[in-house]
């Protein structure tokens, strides 16, 4: 499932947002201001986020600015009363995909969350391609060349999350929370052996690698 953060100070705009987002068949989190998002992403990956620009201590502009130095393929919406090209300008080269002004239309807001998913290859018929390899997220199926590669569901989850956010780093804490249940006493190299798993299966893949990142953790680069 789609999972979207919502920043957004005013608590009852929030709570409509994330209730009619619900509706539309996303998983979603609110957070009233940019301290408790960055608690909401620690260890969790989001697939979309929509902030507010005036918001106290921390404003949308450097909150966008760091996401996009984090996370440079994760879509990002602008929610805000400003209405002037200047603070569109200014939201657009900080690094922002879309930018919605209040009062706004939760129908509109759907389309462009959809047509955003799709841009970034995060929703796309299910379906993702790279090179020779092919994933059906529908029928959990995968293949090189047209040949079928039996994938585990976990190996075949970790597999299209990171094809789906090319050369963006994930750690071991965040594939962890995503993909191993709560009830889970799995230590994070588990995660190592799942990537060993994978690049083993998928060794003769010539769209992309499955880079360690010292410290940090893994990434998909394209070739």
């Amino acid at each position: 499932m789609v999972d979207i953060l919502v920043v957004e100070d005013e608590r009852d705009l929030n709570d409509v947002v994330c209730m009619y987002l619900r509706d539309a068949g996303y998983e979603v989190t609110g957070c009233l201001n940019v301290h408790d998002a960055y608690e909401a992403m620690h260890g969790r990956m989001f697939d979309l986020v929509i902030s507010d620009i005036m918001m106290p201590n921390i404003d949308g502009y450097a909150f966008a600015a760091k996401l996009r130095e984090l996370y440079a393929n994760l879509p990002i919406i602008f929610m805000t009363a400003r209405d002037d090209i200047a603070s569109k300008k200014k939201s657009f080269h900080t690094g922002v995909d879309d930018y919605m002004v209040k009062p706004i239309d939760y129908d509109e807001l759907v389309l462009r969350i959809e047509a955003l998913l799709r841009r970034s290859h995060i929703v796309d018929e299910n379906r993702l391609e790279m090179g020779n390899f092919s994933m059906d997220a529908g029928q959990m199926t995968s293949s090189i060349g047209g040949k079928e590669v039996p994938l585990t569901a976990r190996e075949f989850n970790i597999a299209y999350k990171m094809l789906s956010y090319p050369k963006q780093v994930f750690s071991r804490a965040q594939l962890m929370d995503e993909f191993w249940d709560t009830e889970s006493y799995t230590g994070l190299r588990a995660v190592d052996v799942y990537i060993t798993n994978l690049r083993k299966k998928l060794a003769d893949c010539d769209g992309f690698d499955i880079v360690t990142v010292r410290g940090l953790g893994y990434k998909a680069v394209p070739r």
